[in-house]
């Protein structure tokens, strides 16, 4: 096992492109019901960025995204307690980061589809973010799977004050 680092710190500007994501956040949807909690960590001295999710309804999933320098990409993994594996590549777009790629759908594992997940600052507030995950079986229409309105969390939120 090679156990050098990569050529460079993991400071440049596109490691930190997706650190706005990083903290504890309640997440609700569009109509303002809270649909679960949301984790994001720095992991392996900044190179990553973990996930851990946890649904209302006993839902969960993990995901670790990263920077590809060689690949000038982002890339994450995600994987669920429902059997869902979704690679997905990408980058910022009109200050948004946008990754794509094709798997299962999540509510017929047997269809493969298209999938477009973004992430992006709401209103220039930084303790909120919007998590929008689209799927296509065609790649022009685009149906939306989930509609997630994070609200960092903090010290007195998190104790009911």
């Amino acid at each position: 096992m090679d156990n050098r680092r990569p050529d460079g710190p993991c400071t440049s500007p596109e490691h930190r492109q997706f650190d706005f994501w990083l903290g504890d956040w309640e997440v609700r949807d569009p109509e303002g019901t809270v649909v679960g909690r949301n984790r994001i960590t720095s992991v392996f001295d900044g190179w990553a960025l973990r996930e851990e999710w946890r649904g209302t309804s006993g839902h969960r999933g993990t995901s670790l995204s990263a920077w590809s320098p060689r690949r000038r990409k982002w890339h994450q993994t995600w994987v669920d307690s429902l059997g869902l594996l979704l690679l997905i590549d990408g980058e910022m777009r009109d200050g948004a980061m946008v990754m794509e790629g094709e798997a299962a759908s999540p509510t017929d594992q047997a269809a493969l589809v298209r999938h477009r997940l973004s992430w992006s600052i709401l209103d220039g507030d930084p303790d909120r973010v919007r998590q929008h995950w689209q799927i296509s079986g065609d790649g022009e229409s685009w149906a939306t799977v989930f509609d997630g309105r994070y609200v960092r969390l903090n010290d007195a939120a998190e104790a009911g004050t």
